[in-house]
């Protein structure tokens, strides 16, 4: 998924680590690799890849196939060609590509080096061939070179985790911003240690003209660098419209993060790309944005919701990981049991930390609860159960992967109530993750197997119960009884009556940036009266523009305030006979109707006193 004007490069924690290795004796075997940007060909880059010390007469070289946080394939190997083995007087070794992602060289006892041309992912010409953004590459000659390593370099079978010299040569005033820490910089070249491939494949690069900001969170520093090649998006905005969340998020965590170092890439494209999503990739100690322009407020409403998420993954998989995760597969990977942590726990956590830490209303962090619940059990099945999903997740059930989002920060929410309530408030999820970093942390994974028992161990026998039930078992989340405890209502019908905004079906025309008639067929009696036709942009609510921002707030706060009877005036943009938008003024009456609302939640009228507390535990209310 989640999402500065120095030449400061930032990495989390992996100064000690370069220290490590460049201390080293010269003959501590070492990949050394070269990718040069300023040799664009055909839209393709050159990769040269110095191989360390090969005994045996044959060795495979991998491209990942998949790479952690995608959850998908994306086979990196497609994108590379003409693939050379040489030794060190420049002859060629035999080589036999043995499927997409993966090259035989025999002779490799007299290896020397491999050289290999790769072509982006961004401009792929096949359909089948394009990827999440965030997780894919670019190359745009003398403009940007987003450089997910994982799409540029690969490793030797049994030698993943030898340490690797990144050398990158650079145009002529560029900036590579990254979370790597550089032990040597230039005009045109900088170069990296990193201790394997798995942080290598864990730390994307971005070259351009710099556009940074540094912000301070703490003792951290955060790195927010932007490429727009129309420069109406800049860092500097970005870095001031997240640094409240981050600063919340701190908070949060008990003042301090477990980074020194974290790294914002963000790439805002004119229009959409060909994978035509939006959205980021998360990384241990940074994370890759690929968020279209779009109107500064909608931009900056979008960029902190998804930068929210992606730093919480500081949390997990950072401080807390599987053996699944940390000693990553890129071929054949074996998928964690526990996506409800990795993103469940980290979406909730974006959330939930909104509210706790004030920055929005209880009744707009309800909306978002909502929306987890409606999308959950309405567009995935809600009886699968979710350890079985997540293995499986890259298989029979990749439909399901987007309910790691859904009901899955749904399982961190039911997880948090129920701690907060088996200690009469004193902890919660929060406290658990800080315990299990303490038991686990970077470096020392987890057995699958063995999680719930340990937070078991950690907490209560009544989580293990809770865990059986609804994570590894089918039996839905017991939503009325959690939100009970808390003092909240939760119906999953209610019969209301609601102020009708005319019953037509809602679109969106992205040039106007406004929300729209999309169909009208089953308008009901408001809808008619007023004379909404397909195709009307709407634009103003008595006198107040209508943007897709705020549209939510128009149809649920003001015009439900509004007194049935009422007059109201709503102004649309209405094509005339020659096709020019004007606008058209319709008038009429606030009309009730019964509605069926779909998981209602809102707070209980006569909550009890130890609801009341619990409540205020929860999402750190003042006590009425």
């Amino acid at each position: 998924m989640k999402i500065v004007k120095t030449l400061l490069l930032l990495a989390m924690g992996l100064h000690l680590s370069c220290t490590s290795v460049a201390t080293q004796s010269p003959v501590e075997p070492r990949y050394a690799v070269h990718i040069d940007l300023t040799q664009v060909k055909d839209d393709k880059i050159p990769v040269t890849l110095q191989a360390p010390a090969i005994k045996q007469g044959e060795i495979i070289y991998n491209m990942p196939k998949i790479v952690p946080g995608t959850y998908s394939v994306s086979d990196f190997g497609k994108y590379v060609s003409d693939f050379q083995a040489l030794d060190k007087q420049g002859n060629p070794l035999p080589v036999a590509r043995l499927d997409t992602n993966r090259w035989r060289i025999s002779q490799s006892q007299n290896l020397d080096r491999i050289t290999y041309w790769v072509d982006d992912t961004f401009d792929a010409a096949k359909r089948e061939d394009v990827l999440f953004e965030p997780g894919g590459t670019n190359i745009e000659e003398g403009k940007n070179f987003l450089i997910n390593t994982f799409g540029f370099v690969g490793y030797f079978d049994g030698l993943k985790q030898v340490p690797y010299e990144l050398t990158i040569t650079k145009p002529n005033g560029f900036y590579g911003s990254t979370p790597l820490q550089a032990v040597s910089t230039t005009a045109t070249a900088d170069t990296y240690l990193v201790p394997s491939y798995v942080e290598l494949a864990d730390s994307p690069l971005m070259y351009n003209q710099p556009d940074t900001t540094v912000l301070h969170l703490g003792d951290t520093k955060v790195l927010v660098s932007v490429y727009s090649p129309t420069g109406r998006v800049t860092s500097k905005p970005i870095a001031d419209n997240i640094k409240d969340i981050l600063e919340a998020q701190r908070s949060y965590l008990g003042g301090n993060l477990p980074v020194d170092k974290y790294a914002f890439l963000i790439y805002v494209p004119q229009r959409p790309g060909k994978s035509g999503s939006y959205g980021a990739l998360e990384h241990a100690n940074s994370s890759v944005y690929y968020l279209p322009e779009m109107p500064e407020e909608r931009f900056n409403s979008t960029m902190r919701d998804v930068a929210a998420h992606e730093f919480f993954h500081i949390v997990t998989p950072l401080s807390i990981q599987s053996e699944e995760i940390h000693d990553f597969d890129f071929i054949n990977p074996r998928m964690s049991k526990h996506l409800w942590l990795y993103e469940g726990v980290t979406e909730y956590f974006a959330s939930h930390v909104q509210v706790y830490e004030g920055l929005i209303p209880i009744e707009e962090f309800m909306t978002k609860l909502r929306e987890y619940i409606y999308t959950s059990r309405d567009y995935y099945n809600d009886t699968l159960a979710f350890t079985e999903m997540s293995a499986k997740v890259l298989e029979e059930h990749e439909k399901e992967y987007g309910n790691v989002y859904q009901k899955g920060a749904l399982i961190g929410m039911a997880l948090d109530i129920q701690l907060r309530d088996l200690s009469g408030g004193q902890s919660g999820l929060r406290d658990l993750m800080q315990d299990l970093a303490k038991t686990y942390g970077k470096g020392r994974p987890f057995k699958d197997d063995e999680l719930f028992d340990k937070i078991t161990e950690l907490t209560y026998p009544e989580i293990r119960t809770f865990f059986a039930r609804h994570v590894e078992g089918s039996q839905p989340l017991p939503l009325k009884e959690l939100f009970s405890k808390v003092g909240i209502r939760y119906e999953p019908v209610s019969v209301q009556l609601v102020n009708s905004y005319g019953g037509f079906v809602p679109g969106y025309d992205r040039e106007a940036d406004k929300i729209t008639v999309a169909e009208a067929d089953e308008m009901d009696d408001f809808g008619k009266q007023m004379g909404f036709r397909e195709g009307d942009q709407l634009l103003a609510f008595n006198g107040k523009e209508i943007t897709p921002l705020n549209i939510r707030e128009i149809i649920g706060e003001e015009l439900q305030q509004a007194r049935p009877g009422s007059k109201i005036e709503i102004t649309v943009g209405r094509k005339d006979s020659k096709g020019v938008v004007k606008p058209k003024k319709l008038t009429g009456k606030v009309t009730q109707l019964k509605r069926e609302v779909l998981h209602m939640l809102e707070p209980m009228e006569q909550p009890s006193e130890q609801q009341l507390k619990l409540r205020a535990a929860w999402l750190n209310e003042s006590m009425p």
